[in-house]
């Protein structure tokens, strides 16, 4: 039987996920997978050499060079032939995001649902939004609702922050592809997906 794969630590989730040629339209993709990215980021921009990146990676030495050949064929083929970059997927563990106030404690049964949130409204931009409002639902009735400042800004930023809220879905109004791939990633899903449907606001019982 093949080992399984050891799934490889991530420290920060791509802010952007999508890169595509200016001059023509790309109607070819060449799809990279996070960890791929993140040893371009190790390697390349933070200049890790290979032992500090796998220590950081939690992987070995040679799945590092596997991971950054691939890495680095994947963009030559993108800029070499025209084509568009995505960054989603792959086996990956997160690093936890540091949230720096108290957040209420959610049921072993609760579902929580994460709002965009701004003066009592759903705010429009998911990767700008400086609040959510979070719901914590059991047995259909609304049993508790906070809402918590955002300590990111960017899509990536804001899908560790609703990761490490313990967050199972997402409400809001505005969302990029690059916005649904961070959050698939970190296995959130938004409204629609997760059986939620747009109606009168939710309010606790």
């Amino acid at each position: 039987m093949p080992r399984p794969v050891r799934c490889r630590k991530i420290e920060r989730l791509p802010v952007y996920r999508s890169f595509s040629p200016d001059d023509i339209e790309a109607d070819e993709n060449v799809r990279m997978t996070v960890d791929e990215f993140e040893a371009l980021r190790l390697l390349d921009d933070e200049g890790l050499n290979q032992e500090a990146c796998a220590s950081r990676m939690n992987i070995a030495r040679t799945t590092v060079t596997a991971i950054y050949d691939s890495a680095r064929k994947k963009v030559a083929e993108a800029i070499v032939h025209g084509k568009r970059l995505l960054i989603a997927g792959g086996c990956c563990e997160f690093a936890p995001v540091e949230i720096r106030q108290d957040i209420m404690e959610k049921g072993s049964i609760a579902m929580r649902i994460a709002v965009t949130y701004e003066n009592g409204e759903i705010f429009q931009h998911f990767g700008h939004t400086e609040q959510f409002k979070l719901y914590d639902v059991e047995d259909g009735k609304i049993t508790g609702e906070q809402v918590v400042d955002t300590n990111g800004s960017g899509h990536g930023a804001l899908a560790g922050f609703l990761q490490a809220a313990k967050v199972d879905a997402l409400i809001c109004g505005g969302i990029g592809m690059g916005a649904q791939m961070a959050l698939a990633d970190v296995g959130i899903k938004r409204g629609g997906d997760a059986g939620i449907r747009p109606g009168r606001p939710l309010r606790s019982s």
